[in-house]
């Protein structure tokens, strides 16, 4: 598991918003942190304002784009994208007016930071399961509170 290093400026999270709707973000660049991110820009400044909407297909053609196969097994998880898109947009309302990698920042000091967040609403064999890959798929252990 890999070390969080804090953002430092909104630069840096617009780098990572363009590298995924470009397909230019490198790989190795395309963190948990970096996956929140990106769902906190889209909410921001995406280019449609339905960040929901907008996420999922942005992801899969990054994947296709750095050879990472959308299968049944790897790849796009629409129930972990939704949710933490979900996760991303309360937390960013919840704050009070300050820079978005600041807010990312705070994001990845709570809870979220944590890439096992999910586990206190799914149990692995539900959140695992081939439908909550390809659909949303409602929590079995805890509701999210958003």
């Amino acid at each position: 598991m890999s070390t969080f290093i804090p953002f430092t400026s909104d630069d840096e999270i617009a780098a990572i918003g363009h590298g995924l709707m470009a397909r230019t973000l490198p790989k190795s660049q395309w963190t948990h942190a970096a996956h929140f991110a990106a769902a906190l820009w889209l909410v921001d400044h995406g280019p449609d304002g339905d960040a929901e909407k907008t996420l999922p297909g942005l992801i899969r053609a990054y994947n296709e784009a750095t050879g990472t196969v959308n299968s049944d097994t790897s790849g796009y998880h629409e129930t972990i994208t939704q949710a933490s898109l979900r996760a991303a947009r309360a937390f960013r309302l919840q704050q009070s007016p300050a820079p978005l990698f600041v807010i990312c920042n705070e994001l990845m000091a709570s809870r979220l930071g944590r890439s096992d967040w999910v586990f206190a609403h799914w149990t692995r064999e539900r959140l695992f399961s081939v439908d909550a890959r390809r659909v949303w798929v409602e929590p079995d252990l805890e509701p999210l509170p958003w």
